[in-house]
């Protein structure tokens, strides 16, 4: 699909901004072309200012050699995406507006960038008491669930769950920016290299020969700063 270059991406784009956005007011490629990580797989992520335009929405298309995803938003709706990713603490629009190379500009687009920014370096909302104990709850609910099952298919999907649950966990309680799917292991990383390293190596032994130890020993240091694995006295709408 990718018959172009990589280095042939912000060709592309424009070109594709000329032909579908002509009058759009402002456009960024933004994605792994522009952080040097693409791949053979890699789309071309656009984001597109149209103040004309009532709504914001996302397309796909196939263009130039290129998958294309765009996500097109008039001068305000941007804002609300903004807002709605802080809440959720996943920065896919801040993020994707501040690393943007920029490939059309009517003046506005690096103030829009400056806020994406602040938001960025802000990051997000530090999470309660009561929501840090609800969440040590659920690990160690999990963590037990992995410990005492002797089914293999169901181990796998309790795994996947604890590994999700200890990656936000250590995320959140650090004021640090979540991820999904392959942003897990990059917000990790950014966050701490070497927790990262031992995260991984304890759910590959896991998954390659069934070994929960390594699994057990990380959870319970992750836990250990917050009194440990939590059980008795948890309840939720009493």
């Amino acid at each position: 699909m990718n018959h172009l270059k990589k280095g042939n991406a912000i060709e592309a784009a424009q070109q594709f901004i000329a032909k579908h956005f002509p009058h759009c007011d402002g456009a960024l490629l933004a994605g792994s072309v522009v952080r040097g990580e693409a791949t053979e797989t890699s789309d071309l992520d656009i984001v597109v200012f149209d103040n004309h335009r009532m709504t914001s929405y996302r397309e796909s298309f196939i263009a130039f050699g290129w998958a294309i995803e765009v996500f097109v938003h008039n001068l305000t709706s941007y804002k609300q995406f903004f807002d709605e990713d802080y809440k959720r603490a996943r920065p896919s629009m801040p993020r994707m507006v501040s690393e943007g190379i920029i490939l059309k500009d009517n003046s506005f687009i690096e103030s829009i960038k400056e806020e994406a920014n602040q938001l960025l370096k802000k990051g997000p909302e530090e999470w309660s008491q009561q929501t840090i104990k609800t969440k040590q709850y659920f690990i160690s609910d999990a963590l037990n669930d992995l410990i005492g099952c002797s089914n293999k298919a169901e181990e796998l999907f309790i795994a996947n769950t604890l590994a999700e649950l200890v990656s936000v966990f250590v995320l959140r309680t650090n004021r640090q920016w979540i991820g999904h799917s392959k942003w897990v292991v990059r917000a990790l990383m950014q966050y701490d290299e070497t927790f990262t390293q031992q995260f991984i190596n304890a759910f590959d032994i896991f998954y390659k020969t069934g070994a929960k130890e390594q699994i057990i020993k990380l959870v319970d240091k992750v836990l250990e700063s917050y009194g440990g694995q939590f059980f008795e006295g948890f309840s939720i709408g009493k």
